[in-house]
């Protein structure tokens, strides 16, 4: 018998499945019972099963080297599950539906009346010198007034159990496809667990994607022309914009398939000849998004993309400048932000953050650099941030030189204890860091993702879970424990 409970050490941290004294949480008892019974060879025929299906399942991820350029990798996956109970679910969901309502709001007030603004709530400079404001924005009405249809918040717990927002992603956010991917491979793996809880499904995604942007469809006919809208194949998340097309039913198309007429209508080029196009679920940055509004020289958008959607001819999600509130400095407004427009307190906390624009606090962060995470305002992935405990003497005189040349530019948290969960290490489980990324959709109704794609830094001791940095995925299970 492979793994033993008994051996796996917490150490003070929040384990997501096993409690301080070594004992499984109460939802992830029949889990830790069934993989306590597994032998050494039947582990090995487990984690060979799940490798065989995501490269059965054409399930990659693309990462780029100086050496090697693109490079496409075969999903890195963990067979043990990350277990979350519908009753503390029910209120990260509420929590999530309240978060992106404001920061619509947020977004639509910013590119019409700048009420927050005007009220010295949120402080103008920032939209002065934000890099995802958009000027070519100011004045448009996107339908209901939704700008991020499809959110994508980072959650994190600290090692007191307590769940923090890290961070917003509304531009164009990735990973949906690898959540739905990852629950396909555990049910060919691990059909007989299934039969252990009442799981609730997530495979409703791709329909309720589809409807919410079917809805956007200036034209109210029955089934409009939606297309997802790709960079194309060496994109790190072609993957993703593939199979979501396919899983809706839509045409995956470039920037080169898409012609916009005199008349600001959208046509798709089709071997039968033109057809019209009512939404694009575009998977491109603005800045390439039409070289007539934003770079002149894309290759990747429509000339006249912008004035079809101003226009009213043609839907956009996300809508080009939803990014503005997809800043690592405006996250740190949000509670304010949640406060000024819904009058009501965050029920998902915020990290403590420090606004290096503000004198007192730039200064705070300078002399504790060695002990906190600065991260700049607009890079994902988890580059260009500094892990303050972790960096050299050098490295930290570097970003105090970076901090005191563009302070807006930066922010600064305290390094938190994410909570780990078991993972399997050759033919153990060792605790490993996670986080976890839900799905928002917002249209008519907004619904959140039963779970979402918990993201797993396979290094030891490391937590940063991006898989471009050596980070893995399991599959997340929101158990309702009165229907098990």
């Amino acid at each position: 018998m492979t793994i033993r409970w008994g051996s796996y050490k917490v150490k003070g941290l929040y384990d997501e499945l096993i409690r301080v004294s070594g004992k499984p949480r109460e939802a992830a008892k029949p889990l830790c019972d069934y993989l306590r019974a597994l032998k050494d060879k039947e582990i090995v025929e487990y984690k060979d099963a799940a490798e065989l299906a995501i490269r059965v399942m054409g399930v990659t991820f693309t990462v780029y080297t100086q050496e090697e350029g693109s490079i496409d990798r075969a999903w890195p996956f963990d067979i043990i599950p990350r277990i979350i109970t519908k009753k503390e679910w029910d209120r990260i969901e509420q929590g999530l539906i309240q978060r992106v309502h404001a920061l619509n709001l947020f977004i639509d007030d910013i590119y019409h009346k700048q009420k927050i603004v005007k009220d010295k709530v949120f402080p103008g400079e920032l939209l002065e010198d934000s890099v995802n404001f958009r000027k070519q924005c100011i004045g448009v009405n996107p339908p209901r007034g939704v700008w991020a249809h499809i959110c994508g918040s980072d959650l994190v717990r600290d090692k007191d159990g307590t769940v923090y927002v890290l961070e917003d992603n509304l531009r164009v956010p990735s990973g949906v496809s690898y959540m739905l991917e990852n629950r396909l491979v555990m049910k060919r793996v691990f059909p007989d667990l299934f039969e252990h809880y009442s799981i609730l499904p997530v495979d409703e995604y791709p329909s309720q994607l589809y409807d919410m942007l079917a809805e956007l469809s200036p034209r109210k006919i029955e089934k409009p022309e939606v297309v997802v809208l790709t960079p194309g194949i060496y994109n790190s998340a072609f993957f993703e914009h593939s199979y979501l097309a396919q899983q809706m039913g839509c045409e995956l198309v470039q920037g080169s398939d898409l012609y916009v007429d005199e008349k600001d209508v959208v046509y798709m080029r089709t071997v039968e000849g033109l057809s019209r196009v009512d939404v694009i679920y575009r998977r491109i940055d603005d800045l390439f998004l039409d070289p007539e509004a934003f770079n002149p020289d894309s290759m990747l958008g429509v000339p006249g993309l912008m004035r079809a959607w101003k226009a009213g001819k043609v839907a956009l999600a996300n809508a080009p400048g939803a990014g503005v509130a997809d800043d690592k400095v405006v996250y740190s407004y949000v509670p304010e932000i949640i406060k000024y427009y819904l009058n009501e307190d965050p029920i998902i906390p915020n990290v403590p953050s420090y606004r290096c624009i503000n004198k007192d606090e730039r200064d705070y962060v300078i002399q504790n650099i060695d002990k906190l995470v600065v991260k700049p305002a607009n890079e994902s992935g988890g580059y260009g941030m500094l892990i303050g405990p972790q960096a050299s003497k050098a490295e930290r005189e570097k970003f105090v030189n970076l901090i005191r040349r563009d302070p807006r530019n930066y922010m600064a948290q305290p390094l938190l204890t994410l909570s780990t969960a078991p993972t399997l290490v050759d033919n153990h489980v060792e605790p490993r860091h996670l986080d976890l990324r839900p799905f928002i959709l917002s249209g008519s109704t907004t619904k959140v993702t039963m779970g979402g794609l918990t993201r797993v830094a396979l290094r030891k001791g490391s937590t940063v879970v991006n898989s471009s940095q050596g980070g893995g995925s399991k599959d997340t299970w929101i158990v309702d424990m009165e229907g098990s």
